[in-house]
């Protein structure tokens, strides 16, 4: 049997760094009993909780913890015993531990002599210290720089024996944790301090207020610090809320950031070029496939659409990449594939700086550096190690020029150049590619054009240049050629201002294409997108856009979002309106495509109302200023459309309150809750409403109270109801809130449904509400209405009604909220209705409702036909009428 090599010796072994320092230090020999645990953060707090008598002995102290930490750490890591994150984590509590060592000496010492700063309620203030860089994502390797930016929160000036100003004691401070953590002494140095990080790099002061930040940031921050801010982290002091509000705007912006992509491919270009200059290919961290690529791969998400996505704003890169895959932002492979990557590249990379303690990352060129790599890294040579580095870094390189491809900007040797530039010399060639009036669309280009050249910003006209003979060429394939183009130049010029959304089209050519598709179909979706042109970032994958919605999962997604943006209603508010339009959107893409049957459409815009519904009454709840119950006893009920599923994208909600609470003043607590609900809906922020809503199908209409206790609702349907208000409870249902008053709805709806009815009574007062209906519903054209005609879709939903509430105390199944057409093919089943009435009647409805669909899609006010169109539809109804009514 082989015995393991002990953990130090192999680390002498493998670490010519290991061996000289184990040989200068043979206390260090003591840690071989120590090998089964990780150094922890708290063993580095008791080494160092010893007072120090002066700068030079705290100096040593840091030193000698620095090695026993690096000797455990090492030899656990080459022994087997430590993961990545060990590694890492350990070594990012090291520096955290140290700096704050050194701050709390040299704090001590300044506040003798010069009086400690206070904030403006006195209490201390501290220096907050920022990690950058892998200290700030925990992600330190094993003999790296720490990248550090040295901050206040406010000016002013100490009361001490020599008072100074707050900038000049922290000024002070900083250089001395950076000599306490730097210098190299006799027992070498913790770690190397760099400072360049800091705004105005070497040139700038080595400590600043918050104030002094934000300026710089708003008015000189540069793209590459955006993505270096994306891992900073305050490690010391306090007011940090006050730090994040003032970087995150910065890092994060509020909208989607398509700029992002070009920044860090500037940025990319430079170091590819500095690695090429200074022939460092064999850099696992800079050179092709290195760690520095994996790092930008997730990076250029995270500046993209962090200010939208909450759960993009962490800041290990291993993490990022899971969080990318989590919200389809890649492909689960990708991401998998780039984890495996950077573990392999940053393990060997502790190897490499193992051997002398160097921060390299550069493969050595001597054959004993190679083999003790190979040995370390568990390959049987070196040869054998760069097959699997090569294949690590050619997979990284793949991914990472799919995700950093450069757009095609350059369009001008596209055939339609010339008729964006000169639309009025080409009227011919715009008829030759299908467009029906040529000379408008020559027209309206040659405004489009006009408006280009003389307003828009240089970089705008260029990004529109190159996108316009693309857009002229998709918009001539579609079927309404002119449509999409007119749509297509009033996008454009809306957007020309906002260089993010030009430049995602220029990105994404797919969503163009899709763009092209939905402004040819529908008037209502150019309009939508046109509003909100953020909802382009949903044309992007078209593998998500397609994708059948996970509700419960979508409801976590939007539930853990809000809670991120907790005490900002505005801010939910936003994100409930554009939550709603993204989801819109993507049924909307799948019902354009011929993806989605009309009643699967109506369920899934029924359970986005519902989910909707039920994410703002919780939030609601959460802003009432006395609750007196973690969890209300109150319940949305609807009607009509949504009651019945079949919902449309711009129907309103019917919809109903109940509660079910003793508490003495319930009535008016639910009162100013259903009020909060009507604020959190029709408020119109800048992604405007969330829904209309009606409420008048409450108790007693528009003059009874705006919530019903269930008892109330319950007396109200049994003793004061008109037989109209039973008819719409056919199609209501519970949405939300608490499920008991959920169940003792339905109850009191089943009960109400089942009650006897004197037939002939019925038949006069639903003959009576139907004819009221079609006053209220004039038609001045010899159009058939598909709503509101006889033979139309109102016909179908009131002769159902009436068959409810004649037999559902014979017939329960009736009772059931199954829409129309399953309740139709039922009657026929229980003889209700000739089993051919009832089918004919529910294939109409069907098609019936799909007309009236595409029309509305298509932009028209109301869904009208010559009377010839639908005949045999109208006759199906007619039929059910005459039936059911005589």
């Amino acid at each position: 049997m082989t015995i393991p090599e002990p953990p130090l010796d192999r680390l002498a072994r493998l670490s010519r760094h290991a061996a000289r320092l184990l040989n200068a230090r043979p206390e260090l020999r003591e840690l071989s009993s120590r090998m089964d645990q990780p150094f922890t953060r708290e063993e580095m707090a008791v080494w160092l909780a010893e007072p120090v008598a002066d700068e030079e002995v705290l100096k040593t102290r840091l030193r000698q913890l620095k090695n026993r930490v690096w000797a455990v750490t090492a030899a656990r890591d080459l022994a087997g015993l430590a993961s990545l994150e060990e590694v890492t984590g350990v070594f990012s509590d090291l520096a955290e531990v140290c700096i704050q060592a050194a701050l709390d000496f040299h704090v001590r010492l300044l506040a003798e002599r010069h009086g400690q700063p206070k904030n403006s309620d006195g209490s201390p203030m501290g220096l907050v210290v920022v990690g950058m860089g892998k200290l700030g994502g925990r992600e330190l390797n094993v003999s790296s720089d720490i990248d550090l930016i040295y901050l206040y929160p406010d000016e002013g000036e100490t009361k001490g024996p020599s008072p100074i100003s707050h900038h000049e004691f922290f000024l002070r401070l900083g250089k001395k944790i950076s000599n306490a953590i730097s210098d190299m002494t006799a027992d070498g140095y913790v770690f190397r301090v760099d400072l360049r990080l800091r705004p105005w790099g070497d040139s700038g002061p080595l400590a600043m207020s918050y104030a002094m930040l934000e300026d710089y940031l708003t008015l000189h921050g540069r793209p590459w610090e955006r993505y270096a801010w994306i891992k900073g982290r305050a490690l010391t002091g306090g007011r940090h809320k006050e730090l994040d509000d003032v970087v995150r705007p910065f890092v994060f912006r509020r909208y989607l950031d398509f700029n992002a992509y070009q920044s860090l491919r500037d940025l990319h270009a430079q170091i590819r070029a500095e690695v090429v200059r200074k022939d460092r290919q064999n850099n696992i961290k800079l050179g092709p496939g290195g760690i520095r690529e994996i790092e930008f791969a997730a990076q250029v998400f995270q500046l993209i659409r962090g200010g939208f996505e909450p759960a993009l704003r962490i800041r290990p890169t291993q993490d990022v990449l899971k969080a990318l895959a989590e919200h389809q932002l890649i492909p689960r492979t990708t991401a998998e594939s780039l984890i495996e990557a950077y573990r392999f590249l940053r393990t060997l990379e502790h190897r490499l700086q193992y051997l002398d303690d160097a921060q390299t990352q550069t493969l050595p060129d001597d054959k004993e550096s190679q083999r003790l790599i190979a040995e370390a890294m568990h390959f049987d040579s070196w040869e054998s190690l760069l097959i699997g580095l090569n294949r690590h870094r050619k997979i990284t390189e793949q991914h990472f020029e799919q995700i950093f491809a450069a757009p095609q900007t350059d369009q001008s040797s596209h055939p339609l150049l010339p008729v964006w530039q000169h639309p009025d010399e080409h009227i011919t060639q715009l008829e030759t590619l299908g467009f029906k009036n040529a000379a408008g669309m020559a027209t309206r280009l040659g405004q489009l054009r006009e408006i280009a050249v003389t307003k828009f910003p240089e970089s705008s006209r260029i990004r529109v240049d190159s996108l316009m003979p693309p857009i002229i060429e998709l918009s001539a394939q579609q079927t309404h050629p002119d449509d999409t183009l007119i749509r297509f130049t009033d996008f454009i010029e809306t957007i020309a201002r906002r260089q993010t959304y030009l430049a995602l089209l220029a990105e994404y050519p797919a969503a163009l294409k899709q763009l092209a598709r939905l402004f040819s179909t529908s008037p209502w979706a150019a309009q939508l997108i046109t509003r909100q042109p953020q909802l382009l970032d949903e044309l992007i994958d078209p593998r998500q856009l397609f994708e059948i919605p996970d509700w419960p999962a979508l409801a976590a997604r939007l539930h853990e979002a809000l809670d991120a943006e907790a005490g900002d209603m505005e801010a939910q508010m936003d994100r409930l309106r554009r939550f709603k339009q993204a989801q819109t959107l993507h049924l909307l893409a799948q019902d354009v495509a011929g993806a989605l049957k009309l009643e699967t459409l109506s369920d899934h815009l029924a359970a986005l109302a519902d989910l909707l519904l039920a994410e703002t009454l919780h939030r609601a709840w959460l802003t009432m200023p006395r609750r007196h119950l973690d969890q209300p006893r109150f319940a949305i009920i609807s009607y009509g459309k949504l009651g019945g599923k079949e919902l449309g994208y711009a129907s309103d909600l019917d919809i109903v309150f109940l509660y079910d609470d003793d508490t003495p003043d319930a009535g008016a607590i639910y009162a100013r809750l259903a009020k909060k609900l009507s604020t959190w809906f029709s408020t119109a922020t800048s992604a405007g409403v969330l829904y209309d809503t009606d409420l008048r199908l409450r108790p007693d209409g528009a003059s009874g109270l705006l919530v019903s206790s269930v008892e109330a609702f319950e007396a109200y349907q049994r003793n004061k109801a008109w037989t109209w208000e039973h008819q719409a409870l056919t199609r209501a249902r519970y949405v939300c809130g608490d499920n008991a008053i959920g169940d003792k709805f339905e109850a009191i709806r089943r009960a109400i449904l089942t009650l006897p009815r004197e037939a002939n009574k019925l038949k006069e007062d639903v003959l009576a509400m139907r004819q009221k209906m079609r006053d209220g519903h004039p038609s001045d054209t010899d159009l058939f209405d598909i709503k509101h005609d006889s033979g139309g879709i109102v016909d179908v939903e009131f002769a159902v009604q009436y068959l409810i509430l004649l037999h559902a105390k014979d017939h329960p199944g009736l009772l059931d909220n199954v829409g129309n057409i399953a309740l139709l093919k039922r009657c026929g089943q229980i003889r209700l209705l000739p089993a051919d009435v009832a089918e004919n009647a529910a294939n109409a409805y069907r098609e019936l409702r799909r007309q009236q669909h595409l029309i509305k899609l298509a932009g028209m006010e109301h869904a009208r036909v010559p009377p010839a169109e639908l005949r045999s539809e109208r006759l199906a109804v007619t039929r059910l009428w005459e039936t059911c009514f005589g």
